[in-house]
């Protein structure tokens, strides 16, 4: 099946003792890298399709889980995908579409394109993660999950 013209970004978290929050971060497999579950589109799957299949497929959350779409968008160069050929010669960029989904307590499982998996409190990610995109989508989550506005700077 052709890949989408579209990337989705989730989001892993869950609550701790004490009403804290922690979220998960994946080292990639090839790049040593940390980031968020990310991948394509499938055919004519949304982004919340496509966000559920992945988070399925790279770290066994139930598509059953509740996911949290963000604001938070990205735009990706085309360079970056090996289908991108597929999309013609007019596209540059595609979206990245971004969700967090609440784990509760389950146990994450690793696919064969991750090394690692942490979970960690916000500043700890932050810090890990890779790309701005990631780092966008995680401070969006955060203040959302914790009930506060785009410029309230309360800290855990």
């Amino acid at each position: 099946m052709a890949r989408a013209p579209f990337q989705v970004l989730v989001l892993p978290f869950r609550t701790t003792e004490g009403r804290w929050f922690e979220f998960a971060v994946f080292c990639r497999t090839g790049g040593r890298y940390w980031q968020g579950i990310a991948g394509g589109g499938e055919g004519a799957e949304t982004p919340l399709d496509a966000a559920r299949r992945e988070s399925l497929e790279e770290a066994g959350i139930s598509p059953d889980a509740t996911f949290v779409p963000l604001k938070t968008t990205a735009s990706i160069q085309v360079r970056w995908f090996r289908d991108s050929h597929l999309w013609g010669e007019d596209l540059y960029v595609i979206p990245e579409y971004s969700f967090g989904v609440d784990c509760g307590q389950i146990e994450l499982r690793l696919s064969q394109e991750h090394a690692a998996v942490r979970w960690l409190p916000f500043a700890a990610a932050y810090d890990l993660l890779r790309f701005d995109s990631n780092r966008t989508a995680l401070w969006e989550l955060h203040q959302r999950i914790r009930g506060l506005g785009p410029r309230d700077e309360r800290t855990e």
